[in-house]
């Protein structure tokens, strides 16, 4: 492991990056700010509300609600890395953002996307007892186990991420005008503004994304083969109904989460384009934490019970 003291940029030139604008037309860059401003106070406010129903109510006090709520947690920092400094960018001239501040994107911005991808696979395993073990469901995912799986997943994403920003930014960038493609630093445009040998921080970024992508979709595939054997095997029409119901909302997430990102970080360098990763990007910085909320409170009868109680206490509490 890397200390973080020990992270040194080798550079020539000022020490700085630029974001590439969206727009030039001050009208389109209207629009875009109010759009991005929109979308991301609808991420705050509908991620805020599941963290607030999951810890109002003691009947959302289980395992699945303690990972959903952690989920949207995640969520609101990961585009609170993003979305302020991208919509600080949007209006006038490029401001340039240090060195330093680009590392410390990077870091934060790995760390809480890796952790939401273990998270995921470790909500699979969750349906998968809940689903397959239902008699021992309590037994095995008890408070303590759910603690653990989530500070382990934490954990790893902040190991990896700490190793990957770590090595990327001992490259040197050169020219006087480091000018990244994208709205964020993200791993992809940053290496190309590199003016060194790159092959083996590729071949890293590839490892941790594997790692990150491949291992806990395939664990999460594996959960929901065994999960759809079993409630293939259950007699009653309404319970399969049910069964399926606890799992398409999760399974959703899942796929455009994983999806998206393997085509940003799984792809050949070769056959990938700037300008097409920059707005894949916008889907899982924005689409994806936004629909987050929505899918889990729409298709989930208990979520949206705990919603319909809570307004209603509330508008009681406030009529005279």
């Amino acid at each position: 492991m890397v200390p973080p003291n020990f992270i040194h940029f080798n550079q020539s030139g000022p020490n700085e990056f630029v974001f590439r604008m969206f727009a030039t037309s001050h009208r389109i860059q209207a629009l875009l700010f109010l759009l991005f401003f929109f979308l991301y106070m609808m991420i705050l406010c509908g991620n805020t509300a599941i963290i607030w129903v999951v810890c109002t109510h003691t009947s959302l006090r289980t395992p699945m609600y303690f990972f959903l709520s952690n989920l949207s947690f995640l969520e609101i920092c990961y585009t609170t890395t993003v979305v302020p400094l991208m919509l600080s960018n949007i209006f006038g001239a490029q401001k340039p953002i240090p060195l330093a501040g680009c590392g410390a994107q990077m870091f934060f911005f790995v760390t809480l996307g890796s952790t939401d991808c273990f998270l995921l696979a470790v909500m699979a395993y969750d349906r998968y007892v809940a689903i397959c073990h239902p008699l021992h469901y309590t037994l095995i995912m008890t408070q303590k186990l759910c603690i653990q799986m989530v500070v382990s997943s934490l954990g790893l994403a902040l190991f990896l991420s700490l190793q990957l920003t770590a090595l990327i930014f001992t490259l040197p960038f050169c020219g006087h005008r480091r000018e990244i493609n994208h709205f964020l630093c993200d791993v992809p445009p940053v290496l190309r503004l590199a003016c060194a040998d790159t092959r083996v921080h590729q071949a890293v970024l590839y490892v941790v994304g594997i790692l990150v992508l491949t291992v806990p979709f395939l664990l999460i595939c594996i959960s929901y083969v065994f999960i759809t054997t079993t409630i293939l095997h259950i007699r009653s029409a309404e319970g399969r109904r049910r069964a399926f119901s606890t799992c398409s909302s999760h399974l959703t997430v899942v796929l455009l989460q994983y999806g998206c990102c393997s085509l940003v970080y799984l792809r050949p360098r070769s056959s990938t384009s700037e300008d097409e990763d920059r707005q894949i990007a916008l889907v899982y910085t924005f689409v994806t934490p936004l629909l987050n909320p929505l899918i889990y409170t729409l298709r989930n009868k208990d979520v949206k019970g705990a919603l319909k109680k809570s307004m209603r206490s509330k508008a009681a509490s406030e009529t005279p």
